[in-house]
């Protein structure tokens, strides 16, 4: 197995993920592609030291974009959405 961090590349940051982080107790995060469910819990418990109870993944494609005369694509990335158990939290920011 590959180390944690270089499984969770980082905390996925959005309106829609916040809310899910303070409703539902979900923090999404942005991982390797290839990683599997398993290795995503254990990375998760292993870094943060809580307890996982769901990890869902998905996978986003490439969307066409362009400016100006130049095209291109936006990057495809891998996103684990993470359930915690309820008691744990993870303290992104102070904020929170």
């Amino acid at each position: 197995m590959s180390n944690a961090r270089d499984i969770i590349i980082r905390p996925i940051v959005t309106e829609k993920t916040m809310k899910d982080y303070d409703d539902l107790n979900i923090v999404t995060f942005q991982v390797k592609k290839g990683a599997n469910r398993t290795q995503v819990r254990q990375a998760v418990e292993e870094i943060f030291s809580v307890k996982v109870e769901r990890v869902n993944m998905v996978n986003v494609h490439p969307k066409k974009r362009r400016i100006g005369k130049y095209s291109g694509t936006t990057n495809a990335v891998c996103k684990a959405l993470v359930k915690l158990a309820e008691g744990y939290d993870i303290k992104l920011f102070d904020n929170v």
